[in-house]
């Protein structure tokens, strides 16, 4: 796929997110975190996408974060994963959008980041199906997910939040049944279940 020209990138794919917060993270609707701080794992698969005409589709990026306190209020400390089937330029194409530099929806999430401690190529294991994930990055994140459903079965929708990691999109709320992530340089030594996860698409487009 190439985008049309004059877009800097054109991305559609699927998100998978899971914290330490319970069900429902706060940090969604702008409230602090539970326990005052938040350790996450967000990973984006792109289905089909290209970037300054550098095709991406099928790869995934995500990274680990520890939130100190108001996600609002940003200093993030972050640790980026590539996708490790990703090529140098497709790499530098990934990390040239979800740092920021290329702006966009994706700008304002990479802002809150205050020190990025390292980007690595690890292979990542990304599947969704009929409401359940799965997501898995090197020897660092395992997360499993599934996702609540309404009266009628269908998913139950978070739309309209102040925070969002697909701006435009709505998400879809569930809980990670399991959530283990061993980042050293974070603080992350986490073994945990039943908290919140969530999962969407989306549809950048700049």
């Amino acid at each position: 796929m190439k985008t049309t020209a004059g877009r800097k990138y054109q991305l559609e794919g699927r998100m998978f997110e899971v914290c330490s917060c319970d069900v429902l993270c706060p940090c969604w609707v702008g409230a602090d975190p539970d326990g005052g701080t938040c350790d996450s794992v967000v990973a984006w698969h792109i289905d089909t996408g290209a970037i300054q005409g550098i095709d991406v589709s099928g790869l995934t990026i995500a990274l680990s974060a520890h939130i100190p306190g108001n996600i609002l209020k940003g200093n993030w400390r972050a640790l980026v994963y590539v996708d490790d089937k990703a090529t140098q330029a497709q790499q530098d194409a990934l990390l040239s959008v979800f740092t920021g530099k290329l702006g966009g929806p994706i700008a304002d999430l990479a802002a809150l980041i205050g020190d990025v401690v390292g980007v690595e190529r690890v292979p990542i294991t990304f599947t969704i199906k009929k409401g359940r994930g799965t997501l898995t990055i090197g020897q660092r994140v395992q997360a499993e997910l599934v996702l609540f459903t309404g009266p009628t079965g269908e998913a139950t929708t978070l739309h309209e939040s102040i925070y969002s990691t697909i701006p435009g999109s709505p998400a879809y709320v569930g809980r990670a049944e399991h959530y283990s992530s061993k980042v050293p340089a974070l603080g992350h030594d986490l073994s945990l279940q039943n908290h919140n996860a969530i999962q969407g698409t989306f549809r950048f487009v700049v």
